[in-house]
């Protein structure tokens, strides 16, 4: 029976050390900060290739036959490495899961904004100005990323303001008890797991997208009109799993309501996210920035709810 224990603690420090290693390979500081510095290096990469592309293409050298406006405009060039920084993002996002939550929710809408103002870039260079601008499909939906980016923006910045204090108040505990330390590991392995997971999806969408570039009647349901709904849809859709799951397990180290509610709060708050991918126009914009309402609301009134209450644990 002692040998029988012995070899399933070995086997269990066996799977931590390797854990712990797989860990910080995949998200650790260093591994961010090169992350980083080779993400950089893509992004200018990219650009210059998408612009030369179009300096080809606009002088006759080469020719492709394609109706994308992002081949077309220089001022499109500027999409493609927009398009690797929202996979640093992505990796960010992931990355700061295990430290804060509230971290974590607003690097989600961090994404959702920085992926309008991509779309901004797209959409410049096939504006038509004239007198018609209000009954042009694209010039309105300019408009409506216009606008929203705008309101996006001030929103993360108060969900900043209001996540400072949460973070305040936990940095107070030097001394989380067993059951936070425990959520904070299953933070971790879920990480890894979304790591490898999004690696997966990233690499499929993008094939997927290519095979329908390359060969559109063959793919036809991936193209050029869909670019900006490849991988992230996918994406917020895996990030409504990673939120259940953390709010099914966030039970077993606290049952407090605002604490509950908050975290519910922001799963329809990914939500709406998602579904905002399923539309277009004007209720697109509109699904995301009440989504970002929607978790900003719930947190202000969390974060007063928890204030309340101790005030009144002190009280009595």
């Amino acid at each position: 029976m002692l040998c029988v224990v012995r070899a399933a603690w070995l086997l269990k420090m066996k799977f931590k050390n390797n854990f712990t290693i797989l860990y910080q390979t995949l998200l650790s500081e260093k591994t961010k900060k090169k992350s980083e510095q080779f993400i950089l290096v893509i992004a200018i990469a990219s650009f210059l290739i998408h612009l030369s592309i179009i300096c080809l293409i606009d002088f006759g050298i080469i020719s492709f036959n394609s109706g994308s406006d992002l081949l077309k405009n220089p001022i499109a060039a500027i999409y493609t490495p927009f398009s690797f920084i929202l996979v640093y993002e992505v990796y960010l996002l992931i990355h700061y899961l295990p430290k804060s939550i509230t971290i974590y929710i607003r690097k989600q809408y961090e994404i959702i904004t920085l992926i309008i103002i991509r779309r901004l870039f797209k959409d410049l260079s096939s504006l038509s100005l004239s007198d018609d601008w209000f009954h042009i499909k694209y010039d309105l939906q300019f408009t409506y990323d216009l606008v929203a980016s705008i309101l996006l923006f001030f929103l993360i910045y108060m969900f900043l303001k209001n996540s400072k204090k949460i973070n305040s108040n936990n940095e107070k505990d030097d001394h989380p008890d067993k059951g936070i330390s425990r959520f904070i590991q299953l933070k971790k392995v879920l990480s890894v797991v979304l790591v490898l997971v999004i690696i997966v999806v990233a690499v499929y969408s993008f094939q997927h997208w290519l095979a329908g570039v390359i060969s559109p009647a063959e793919d036809a349901g991936v193209s050029f009109k869909s670019i900006n709904n490849i991988f992230f849809e996918q994406f917020f859709t895996i990030l409504i799993i990673a939120d259940v799951i953390l709010l099914l397990f966030s039970f077993f180290h606290t049952d407090e309501f605002h604490k509950v509610i908050r975290n519910s709060g922001f799963i329809i708050s990914t939500i709406l996210i998602r579904l905002s991918f399923s539309v277009s126009g004007l209720l697109n914009t509109l699904l995301i920035l009440t989504a970002i309402i929607f978790g900003l609301l719930i947190l202000v009134i969390h974060n007063k709810f928890e204030a309340a209450v101790a005030q009144n644990t002190h009280g009595s």
